[in-house]
């Protein structure tokens, strides 16, 4: 299988049409979720992964990887509660609030067959390590993203001001914001990234650091029976050096496949899409360890 990426004429349009595209091809689904309901989507058929985007994301964090991984199985991306088109969980302070409508959802969900395959970037990949701590027999495999919560050193983060800026000054801020956290290199900041880092952020309702920082992770790590692997962007500004993190990992999962996406940030399967969609797929079809 190819690394499916958008054809250079879908590149090409506007980023809402881009998204809009992909909203009518997916499947929607709603489940409760605190005084409402976490919004689900789901392209293609065959054997499940699910997607769990970072802090001030959405399933669109993943939209340079949905097509590739659906050409042989069944993507479930929904919008983690308190982010996108979910409610905000009962207690936000709380990981368990967070797992409880995650793991409802998917007994719930029409051919989310268990246990699956996840995938989490950054914040998520810490609510798919409580995800498979408290639901085992959901998750079979955890691929960490670019993940946090391991006490390792914290990068030097650059973060702009955007509210109140128009034109120029806030694309100006929306670029730098990108590359003080997100990206690497300049070209990276295209149309689409700009526009999801414009509408992400303002619609993530709670604080996930206290669910994170500085060591949650590891915490968590000693009760998950699920297979860890994990990928990391050779840049990632957030959680930096590639092999501190791998050495902090293998004191969990000793035999471990630890990947690095070459010239990749924090967000290393937008920015290094092409790679990651390759690792990725490649990760997921190999058989189990053990």
């Amino acid at each position: 299988m190819n690394a499916t990426l958008p054809s250079a004429d879908a590149v090409r349009r506007a980023p809402e049409d881009l998204i809009a595209a992909f909203e009518t091809r997916a499947r929607r689904h709603e489940t409760p979720c605190g005084e409402g309901q976490m919004v689900w989507r789901a392209w293609g058929e065959g054997p499940p992964v699910l997607l769990m985007h970072g802090a001030g994301g959405a399933w669109t964090h993943w939209i340079r990887n949905i097509d590739a991984l659906a050409q042989d199985r069944t993507v479930w991306a929904p919008d983690l509660p308190g982010f996108g088109d979910s409610a905000v969980p009962e207690n936000s302070d709380d990981g368990a609030s967070y797992v409880a409508p995650i793991a409802a959802g998917l007994r719930q969900l029409p051919g989310a067959q268990a246990p699956m395959d996840v995938a989490g970037f950054s914040f998520g990949g810490v609510m798919g390590a409580y995800l498979a701590a408290a639901a085992p027999d959901l998750v079979r495999r955890l691929v960490l993203v670019d993940t946090g919560g391991l006490d390792t050193r914290f990068g030097d983060i650059q973060l702009t001001r955007v509210r109140g800026l128009v034109g120029a000054e806030r694309r100006a801020a929306l670029t730098s914001n990108l590359l003080g956290m997100m990206l690497h290199a300049p070209e990276a900041v295209d149309e689409m990234a700009l526009h999801l880092q414009q509408i992400n952020p303002p619609r993530g309702r709670v604080n996930p650091q206290p669910l994170v920082v500085p060591d949650k992770l590891l915490h968590i790590l000693p009760d998950v029976s699920a297979q860890v692997d994990a990928i990391w962007g050779e840049y990632d500004r957030p959680h930096p050096d590639p092999d501190v993190q791998e050495a902090v990992l293998r004191k969990f999962a000793p035999d471990m496949d630890f990947r690095v996406v070459a010239g990749a940030g924090h967000w290393a399967m937008y920015e290094g899409a092409a790679e990651f969609n390759l690792v990725l797929r490649d990760l997921l079809d190999r058989p189990l360890r053990g």
